[in-house]
Formats: C-alpha cells, structure tokens, sequence
C-alpha cells in the first residue's frame, strides 16, 4: 500500500496546486470585488447546488441548532473549548511590559489584539465544528471585539453549535475562494476583517495568499499531512491507523513514514491495507495514500534531518528514546510523542490547536495561537535626563547618516 518516496520531488510538488488554480482564483476575487452579494449568491448555486435566500445564519437559527445536536456532543464540544481556552490563556501576555533600561529610559511593548478577523471552516466533504474552536477561541482569548466565520453551505447544525460556544459574533453560509475574497474586500453583507485564519483546500488557501494587501492571513494551511519518525520499537498498527487517519481528510492529503528499519515499512504497508479494508471513507482514503509513502533512513539522527527538510503539518515521534528527538527536530507544525499521542487527539481534545502550516511551511511559520490575533506596539518614555543619557549616540549616528534634522531634534532638547 505504501511507496518508497524522493523526498525532494515529494517536497516539490506539495507546494505545485497553488499556483495550478491562480487564473481561477483571480477571476472568483474579481467577481466578488464587482458583484458582492451577487457573486456570493451565485457561486453558492455554481459550487453548492444550493439557491440561497440569506447568507448571514440568524440568531433564530442559532437557537433552533441546540434542538437538532445530541446533548452529549454538545457537552463534548463545551469540554473540548475549555480545553482549547486554557491552553490559550497560557499564552497570553501582558498588555503592556515597561522596563527601565538605564537611568531616565524606560521601554515596553504594548499588546493590542486586533479589531475583527475572519474564520474560515471547510465544508463539503465533512463537517468540521473541531476547527470552528480552533480558529474562534484563540481569537475570543486574545481579546479580538468582533469574529466572524465562513463555511460552505449547507451548514451542519453541529458547526453552527460550536461557533456559538466559540465566541463567533457573525457566521455566514459562504464556502472557498470567494469567501476568503468577501472577508478581505467585504460585500453588502460582511463587512471586511483585518486577518483571515483557517484551512481550506488549494482554491482557498491561493486565495487567502493572494489577498494579503487586503487582508492579513495566518500562513497557508492546505490539505492535511502527518509525517512519522519510527525505529523498531514502534508499533506499526498505531502508525498505520495515524496514517489513515490522515489520509480520510482529503484526496490530496498526505503521510510520510520516515524510518531506520525497512522492516517497520513494510509492516506498516501490511497494517494499512489490512486496516483500510472496512474504513467507511476508503475511497478518499485510497487518494491520498497515492500522495504518500516512506523514506528509509540510515540513522534516526538522518531521519530527523530528513523529516526536518518535509517539514510536516503533523510530526509524530515513535521511537525508544523519543525526548531525545523531540530535542533535536526543527520543522513541524505540531508535534504529537510516543505511541499513545493519536494525532486525532490533538485534532479535538488536547487543548492544542489543529490549525497548522502546510506543504513544508511550518519551516517558517508557526500554528495558530494567540499572537497570531494581537499586534504589538513598542513604547519608548524618556525624561530629560535619560535624553541626556543616550543623546551622543543618537546625534553622531544621525549626523554621520546625513539626517541632521533628525540631530537637531534632539539637541534643541539638550538645549
């Protein structure tokens, strides 16, 4: 079931299908730049086979989705929220730091989170009430007055359950690319955010890249993908299940086992195929193992440096000594160690979020968190002795740059 990979050309091509769909893309940001609501309306018939009267889901409607939930996963959902809240609260920060540096100097950051974002939640294939806490609470943690949410129509009862308990102020019945264009431009209805977080296939995340002038993005978050460090020890049944668990997101999903033992490949292979034969989402499931595979490594330290250069969305560590790899790895999204760290549970329960980059991403950016929602601003308060105190450095500097208005402004003060 599982191929050995080039880790180069497998690198390579996880990053192709966005440019792939940019002449699609465009067309959806112009449409919705000149029509609005209309284009909302019509990409919902296009896309959705869905003739929409209201894009805005009422509060009427919100109520009635209580009714239609089963009270134990609404309970589920309340428990998983204060999970993902707590962990967020961790990271919060003081709203303002100050520290005095030298005698009349004193600096500090302020942190201000930002005015309104927008959350976007997949649809189509699945329904996703998960990511509507993953992208909504940390916002609503880090003090953001105004969150809106867009996902696919129709949406799940269930969906609208969890934005509620997330904090959501606004959600809308609009799904891919033109969402992410109606939050970064605005139309009649929705008015336009500061920030646009959250998953989406390629259409979406092409999107939320090429609105960035518009709106800021939390970084590009594609299909799902799990890489996998296993030596001898692991146990091949829980990597085969990790895996496919993975792989029934989406056909261009993706899993990579990296691993010092040839043996534990092919015991995983055997553990896939004969796990996969009663799976209920097999046909996506077989999809995206075409996307997958494994690398053999020659050491564990090599299969470090081979996952670091994948630089997966999930990482999860299987080997004896797995703190010692924790250590030594650079490049995951997040990172899920020792047999009993089901990816899933990081997806739902651990408190963690699933939000994550992509397509080797995560060699640059970091999974959605409080920062992400927030701003800061440095603050500089200087008294007439502490002017005095760093004033030489100032004026030679400026002096020497040749902006010597910027001189003088300090020594009219020195005066």
């Amino acid at each position: 079931m599982l191929k050995e990979l080039d880790v180069e050309t497998w690198v390579s091509g996880r990053r192709k299908g966005i440019s792939g769909v940019s002449d699609s893309v465009s067309e959806i940001i112009k449409n919705v730049r000149e029509k609005g609501d209309q284009a909302l309306f019509e990409y919902a018939k296009k896309f959705d086979n869905i003739e929409l009267e209201e894009l805005r889901v009422s509060e009427d409607e919100i109520e009635a989705s209580y009714d239609e939930v089963d009270m134990r996963l609404v309970e589920s959902l309340i428990e998983a929220e204060a999970r993902i809240s707590e962990f967020h609260e961790y990271q919060k920060k003081d709203d303002l730091w100050l520290r005095e540096i030298c005698p009349g100097v004193t600096l500090g950051v302020k942190t201000t989170p930002l005015g309104r974002v927008g959350c976007y939640i997949p649809g189509g294939r699945a329904s996703y009430p998960s990511t509507a806490l993953m992208t909504a609470v940390p916002a609503r943690v880090a003090g953001v007055p105004e969150i809106c949410a867009c996902t696919p129509p129709p949406v799940n009862p269930l969906t609208i359950v969890a934005f509620d308990i997330a904090g959501v102020s606004e959600i809308y019945r609009v799904g891919g690319a033109q969402a992410v264009a109606a939050m970064a431009l605005g139309t009649e209805s929705i008015k336009p955010v500061d920030k646009i977080v959250g998953p989406g296939n390629v259409y979406v995340t092409a999107a939320k890249m090429m609105l960035r002038d518009n709106a800021e993005i939390d970084f590009p978050a594609g299909p799902s993908e799990i890489g996998i460090i296993a030596d001898s020890s692991a146990n091949p049944s829980f990597i085969a299940a990790d895996i496919l668990a993975q792989a029934e997101h989406d056909p261009n999903s993706a899993c990579v086992l990296v691993t010092n033992d040839i043996k534990m490949a092919g015991k995983v292979s055997d553990e896939v195929k004969k796990q996969i034969s009663g799976a209920q989402r097999r046909d996506i499931m077989d999809k995206a193992l075409l996307n997958s595979g494994y690398v053999i490594a020659d050491s564990i330290s090599d299969a470090i440096l081979i996952m670091d250069e994948i630089a997966p969305e999930h990482l999860s560590i299987q080997v004896s000594d797995s703190l010692s790899v924790l250590n030594k790895v650079k490049n995951a999204g997040s990172i899920f160690v020792g047999p009993y760290a089901a990816v899933a549970c990081g997806d739902y329960a651990s408190g963690t979020n699933h939000v994550l980059p992509t397509a080797g991403y995560s060699k640059v950016y970091s999974g959605l968190n409080i920062s992400h929602f927030s701003k800061t601003s440095t603050v500089q308060i200087i008294d007439r002795d502490g002017l005095f105190e760093i004033g030489d450095v100032v004026e030679a500097l400026a002096d020497a740059e040749g902006l010597f208005a910027h001189a003088d402004s300090v020594r009219i003060r020195r005066k």
